[in-house]
């Protein structure tokens, strides 16, 4: 396989920031630059990358200050699929989609089978030095690639939504104990992660399913892709969506107060107030979406709702396999929720994610 001298990337020189003599906004900075391809270590590869997401996390690293563990700069981009050009021998000429957290597997939360959340985890455009999937190519740990043999008519790039759009989700649902006849809540469900969330509850064999978010086509489309039902929260605080989420039960047959799962996928003050305000008797929440926001709740309604919150993040790799194959049967639909476009557009992408025009999850193929 052909190695480079050296990587292509466009690297996040500098995120946006308030200056702090003048307390301006300063522009943010993306440029396309050349890195060194580095020596290998025993254990790692190096993948061509085929396609990789932009994800509401690196506009979260690049809009709005949320810090990175490798300062810049570096680059961006965790939702990766490629293949391997150098390594072990046995790697070599695999396609693979490459987890978006890798742990360490030798740690103690590695060993209690909780390694999504390995405090020693490599992640792409963030924890795994200056490397991250807006590149021609990325090192990587190689234990951990999840191998597609054969992907059918997709393309190998479209798998790429996979490393965490699609595999956040099937986590979520293991961390919620999601059993077949379960209620679930979907807050967020038209967002790029909640779309799956909705599927994939379904996939665990969900009873009903009702998504809650802003737009009114989405919120259609989401009737075709796992929701039962749906809600239009625009313009509404907590307590209304509350009470129409109460009359929809009332309506349907279902239980309003008691047993119901809630994914908070959305991140926001808004979208988590209305989560909260769902949580009733035996219920759970299981927040997915990150914010910098803060919200006021009263903790003893946890005991007397015997209720719980949880957080979730990231999937194991050993899940991996299993999503793929979801996607490959078509039981999670990608396609109507996903794009291909250049990588030399990241720019303008990035711009029109960040103000909410996009209607698809894009991936950036490289054509540098």
């Amino acid at each position: 396989m052909n190695v480079p001298e050296k990587i292509q990337t466009w690297q996040m020189v500098q995120p946006w920031a308030k200056d702090p003599q003048t307390g301006k906004l300063v522009e943010g900075k993306l440029e396309k630059t050349e890195i060194a391809v580095p020596v290998l270590q025993p254990g790692e590869a190096l993948v061509k990358i085929a396609g990789c997401g932009v994800c509401h996390t690196d506009l979260g690293y690049y809009y709005d200050g949320v810090p990175t563990v490798t300062k810049p700069p570096l680059t961006l981009g965790h939702e990766i699929s490629g293949v391997v050009v150098a390594g072990e021998e046995k790697h070599i000429g695999k396609e693979v989609i490459i987890p978006a957290v890798m742990p360490c597997n030798k740690c103690p939360i590695c060993a209690a089978g909780r390694g999504n959340r390995c405090l020693a985890q490599k992640m792409p455009g963030n924890s795994l030095g200056i490397y991250g999937g807006f590149s021609s190519h990325i090192p990587v740990p190689a234990e951990d690639l999840c191998v597609v043999e054969d992907h059918g008519d997709f393309h190998l790039a479209e798998l790429a939504v996979i490393a965490d759009a699609v595999t956040t989700p099937y986590q979520a649902c293991v961390r919620a104990g999601l059993e077949q006849g379960d209620n679930v809540v979907v807050v967020g469900v038209t967002g790029g992660v909640g779309s799956y969330v909705a599927q994939m509850a379904k996939a665990f064999g969900a009873k009903t399913v009702v998504g809650i978010a802003r737009d009114p086509a989405k919120l259609e489309r989401a009737l075709k892709y796992g929701a039962d039902h749906v809600i239009n929260s625009t313009g509404k605080d907590d307590a209304a969506v509350r009470n129409e989420f109460r009359e929809l039960c009332k309506a349907h047959g279902l239980p309003s107060n008691y047993g119901w799962i809630i994914f908070e996928v959305t991140g926001t003050a808004a979208g988590q107030a209305i989560a909260l305000s769902l949580l009733s008797f035996i219920g759970k929440l299981i927040v997915i979406g990150f914010g910098m926001f803060k919200n006021e709740y009263s903790i003893s309604r946890l005991m007397a709702f015997d209720a719980e919150i949880i957080g979730t993040w990231g999937c194991l790799p050993k899940y991996y396999p299993k999503v793929l194959e979801l996607v490959l049967k078509e039981t999670i639909e990608i396609r109507p929720f996903t794009e291909l476009r250049p990588m030399s557009e990241i720019k303008n992408i990035f711009e029109e994610a960040h103000s909410g025009k996009l209607d698809k999850r894009v991936v950036l193929t490289p054509d540098f």
